[in-house]
Order: structure tokens, then sequence, then C-alpha cells
């Protein structure tokens, strides 16, 4: 009972995280599209144009696909994330310097997806191997890497940090999923919470600092903190029963939500020891997306007009951002990561199901640099030359 929520999250990764998106927005796609409209290319791209506080980007997609998801970005600008190959196949890809690259997959395998990228653009996700198993990889100076397993048969990469530790999920000798931490060549079993057999790591920090979440045997998922070798369960908002820890910053400030087990959830923001519940703040309708070493919270809500803006949380102040904006015949849009430059990835998604990865940088912030090429590049290609 305990492995079933893992392994139905495996099946979906055969028709990709694609179809996931498209689920989450099938609601908000009934919804008035927000934003201009932008202008298209020969190239079947769209040029960058100010909505009312973001120029939005198409990133494009894979020869031959037509779909494309951004999951990750770091703080280069670069993106990564699934686009659809010519044959169908989900393929983890990156994007950096205006061109979307595909990742390839693991010796013999037919699908990848990016999960995640640090500042040094090393890739983690899964892919699936010859052998039909679904693998962690790590992506790195041009290869794929198979991370292996916890003795298993399965596991998932989620997260990375600039030190090139990721962290993610692992089937064990015994059947059981457990968090991992692989570092130097070795997958380290992080283990779970007391009265359970199920854990997965969904992020790190560059502190070495993980979180992710914890299936007890009562059947409730908690959120948990994994430092100095010991992993600290992080409760839940007052009046809920199950909590998810979705991304951690280098200040230790861990974001996720917490739920009722009734189908009612609520974001919370855990520093200090504190649960702190940010849909309160917003009536109940904030969902946090992503935080930066900033402290920036970032979420989407549906305003009382009923469109759905993206809001920042600072300082206990919350901001209204506005609307992120679609491409041209868009019906909606979702954010799915977010850098300490305030440059947002997610997806665009049209009246016909049209999805792409798409990069939302702030007006403040209008040029090429902002669109995986930022300067650093440009100063690491003249010193090759």
């Amino acid at each position: 009972m305990m492995q079933s929520p893992c392994k139905s999250i495996r099946r979906a990764h055969y028709v990709g995280r694609i179809l996931l998106a498209l689920a989450l927005l099938s609601v908000a796609a009934l919804q008035p599209a927000i934003g201009q409209a932008l202008q298209e290319q020969p190239d079947g791209h769209h040029s960058p144009e100010c909505t009312k506080g973001f120029t939005i980007k198409d990133l494009g997609i894979l020869p031959g696909g037509s779909l494309s998801l951004a999951t990750a970005i770091n703080n280069r600008g670069r993106v990564a994330g699934e686009a659809d190959a010519a044959n169908g196949a989900g393929r983890a890809f990156l994007f950096e310097h205006g061109v979307m690259r595909d990742l390839g997959t693991l010796p013999g395998g037919f699908f990848s997806t990016a999960n995640g990228i640090n500042d040094r653009g090393q890739v983690v996700g899964i892919a699936d191997t010859a052998s039909f198993l679904e693998h962690a990889f790590l992506f790195e100076h041009g290869m794929m890497t198979d991370l292996g397993t916890l003795g298993g048969d399965s596991s998932e990469a989620f997260g990375i940090n600039d030190r090139g530790q990721v962290v993610g999920e692992a089937e064990t000798a015994g059947s059981a999923f457990h968090a991992f931490l692989f570092e130097h060549g070795v997958m380290t079993d992080l283990g779970t919470l007391p009265n359970s057999n199920f854990s997965s790591a969904t992020a790190i920090n560059n502190r070495g600092q993980v979180v992710g979440f914890d299936f007890l045997t009562s059947g409730a998922e908690h959120a948990f903190l994994y430092e100095h070798g010991e992993m600290t369960d992080l409760g839940t908002l007052p009046g809920d029963v199950e909590s998810f820890a979705s991304g951690i910053n280098d200040r230790g400030q861990v974001i996720g939500y917490s739920s009722n087990g009734s189908g009612s959830s609520r974001s919370f923001l855990y520093e200090h020891g504190e649960m702190t519940d940010l849909g309160a703040l917003l009536g109940g309708t904030f969902t946090a997306i992503a935080i930066n070493n900033r402290g920036q919270v970032l979420g989407q809500a549906t305003t009382a007009s009923g469109a759905t803006h993206v809001f920042l949380f600072e300082d206990g102040v919350v901001t209204d951002l506005g609307a992120l904006g679609t491409l041209p015949g868009g019906v909606a849009s979702q954010a799915s990561a977010f850098n300490d430059r305030g440059q947002v990835a997610g997806i665009s998604l049209s009246a016909s199901a049209t999805q792409r990865a798409v990069l939302w940088a702030p007006n403040h912030r209008q040029n090429d640099h902002d669109y995986g090429d930022d300067e650093s590049d440009h100063n690491e290609h003249a010193h090759q030359k």
C-alpha cells in the first residue's frame, strides 16, 4: 500500500509529464486568456513581448515534436524540462543560448524527463533503461549517467544543488521506496520517519539540507527536513493531518502544502521551527510554487474577478504581480519554477491543448541575458576562445 503512490507516478512517466500538466490546466483553460499576444516568427517561435509585469518567451519544441513543459530553472536562466520527440516519447531537454537541446536517454531507453537543474548546468531526472526499468539520472558534460537504485528496480532524482548533491527516491532490496542522497558516485539511503517504510526527497539546498515527504503507516504523508544525519517531521498546519514539502532555499526556509485529508489543502512556509499558513493571507487561494534564495515565495491565486495572477510573498508582505500572460491563442498558463533573478519557467496552453514551455522575465530585465544566455555565459565563451 505504501508503494502504490510511487508506482502509479512512475507509470505516468511513460506518457510524460505533459499529460499531467494538461490536467492541471484543464480548469484554468475555461477562463479568458490574460495578456497581450506575441508576434509569431517564421520558425514557429514567438518573439518576447511585454504583458503587464513580465515578458514571455516561447522556448520551442524538439524537432518533430509538438509539446513541451518547463520544470526547472537555474540562476543563469537555463531551463530544463520535457518535450515530446518525433517518435512521441518524452525527452528531457535543456534550454540554453536560445536553443532547446534533447538530452537523450539512458542506453537502450525510450524516454527521459528532467526534474532539476543547478547553477553549473547539471540536470537530474528519470529515464528508462534497456530493461524497461526507470532510473534516476545525472546529465553533465554531454553525458547521461544512471545513478542506480538502493537495491531495487526503480529510482528518480528530483533535485540537485550547486555542490552536485542529488536527491530523490529509490527502491530498496525490500521493495520499499526511500529518500536518497547521491554524491561522489554513491547513493545513500536517508531512511524514513518512525512508523513508516516510504520516503521521498524532493529538494536540497546548498547547505545540504534535504526536504521531502514520508508516508506513515497510518496512511498519512508528512513533510520532513533532513539535516545532520537526522530526519525531522515538520508536522502540519492546525487542524490538518497531512503535509508535503516541495522546496527549500539556502536560508533553510521550506515551502509545501498541508491538507485536511479530504481534498482541502493550504500552502505553508516553514522557518525557525514554525509553519505559517500562506493561503490565509489570500483567503485560502494561494498556491506556493517555488522559493528562491532571497526568501521570496512565488505562488498563484485566483482573484475576485476569477483571473489567475501570480503573487510574491516576501517578509510577510504579499504583492500581486498580475497575470503571467500566454502565447498567441493561449487560454491559460502555469508557473513551475522560479529563480533568484525573478525569472519564472512554466507552460502556456492553447485552446487546442497545444502546450509549450515558456520563460517569463520581469519587465525591468528585458534583454537577451534573460533567456538562458546570461553574461556569465558570454564571459565563459570569450575565455575559451
